[in-house]
């Protein structure tokens, strides 16, 4: 099957992608990484309230969008094209574990909620928690019982790559209130997180390859621009090919977990595979990146070393490519 983005898709991405040009460049993304909430707080409010990400997939009736989880996919393309840190993955990971496991009292007192810009976030097991600590909504599985946790203790866990912020919780003094199903929310919930993570490297690689190809045009050596040797040629071309490939991956996964008619076998099949060709390819790009810039990708100040830790981090977060690849079953 062939996937392409619709009008209204195209139109989303293009305008994320020019409020990030404008809003998130490399000082830009450094400062808010290490800011005291980890991420800009005015440029996600500019987000959601102008463009609506964190409401793309929550229902009109819970005063969302009414669109799917692929809108979201592709905003998260372009967010992991610009390497901005943003809590939309953990609070799209959140939103789908409360669509699958909630029940509608649940739905109809927190969707709205998630849809109007507050950050929510998700705890599976005792792992750390993504944007742990600056959650307004803290979800989490225990056993077979979704539940909202409030007054758990978070503390910041320090990170390779600083864009992307964990926390760990203790629960000790916190209070639970049932919200619904917790094996169906897990479910979701790991399946929509890895298919996010896969569009994330997407735009990692991409970002990535066009550092690369626009540096080896600048740079010259033995008088000729390093682009012109037919063996960085040769390796740009794949990380192109291995590009395209991956994005047609990440797409076909992110429709089926937005089409209710996929079997769910088949949508499980579709994530694990872009999730594991989508990390190895990021993984892929960013080494490339530095190997071509040589000396000047390891200093401090080119946004070279941005790309490695960001590419490296996306698998620790739902699953490494092996373990996406022991989960498919041949």
């Amino acid at each position: 099957m062939e996937f392409a983005l619709s009008d209204e898709q195209s139109e989303l991405a293009a305008t994320v992608r020019s409020l990030l040009e404008k809003r998130a460049d490399s000082a830009a993304v450094r400062a808010a990484s290490t800011s005291p909430s980890g991420h800009d707080e005015a440029l996600w409010a500019t987000l959601c309230e102008q463009i609506g990400v964190a409401a793309l997939a929550v229902p009109e009736e819970h005063d969302g969008v009414g669109a799917t989880f692929f809108e979201t996919a592709v905003v998260l393309e372009e967010l992991g094209r610009s390497l901005a840190p943003s809590p939309l993955l953990a609070t799209t990971v959140a939103t789908q574990a409360l669509l699958a496991g909630g029940t509608e009292d649940a739905k109809q007192r927190l969707l709205p909620r998630i849809a109007a810009g507050e950050v929510a976030t998700l705890a599976l097991g005792a792992a750390p928690v993504l944007d742990g600590d600056r959650a307004d909504i803290v979800l989490a599985v225990f056993g077979d019982e979704l539940v909202e946790v409030e007054g758990a203790t978070a503390t910041w866990t320090e990170t390779m790559d600083q864009s992307l912020r964990l926390a760990r919780l203790d629960m000790t003094a916190a209070s639970t209130q049932p919200l619904g199903d917790g094996t169906s929310a897990a479910r979701r919930a790991e399946l929509v997180g890895a298919a996010s993570v896969a569009a994330l490297a997407v735009g990692l690689t991409d970002r990535a390859l066009r550092m690369t190809v626009d540096y080896s045009k600048e740079r010259v050596q033995f008088g000729r621009p390093i682009g012109s040797f037919q063996a960085l040629k040769h390796r740009m071309a794949d990380v192109f090919a291995r590009t395209e490939l991956a994005r047609s991956a990440s797409w076909a996964a992110s429709y089926a977990l937005a089409d209710e008619a996929v079997d769910a076998d088949e949508a499980a099949f579709q994530v694990h595979a872009a999730a594991s060709y989508a990390i190895e390819t990021a993984r892929l790009a960013a080494s490339e990146c530095v190997q071509l810039h040589g000396g000047i990708a390891i200093t401090w100040e080119h946004d070279a070393h941005l790309v490695f830790k960001r590419a490296h981090a996306l698998g620790h977060l739902f699953g490494s490519p092996e373990r996406h690849r022991a989960a498919v079953t041949l």
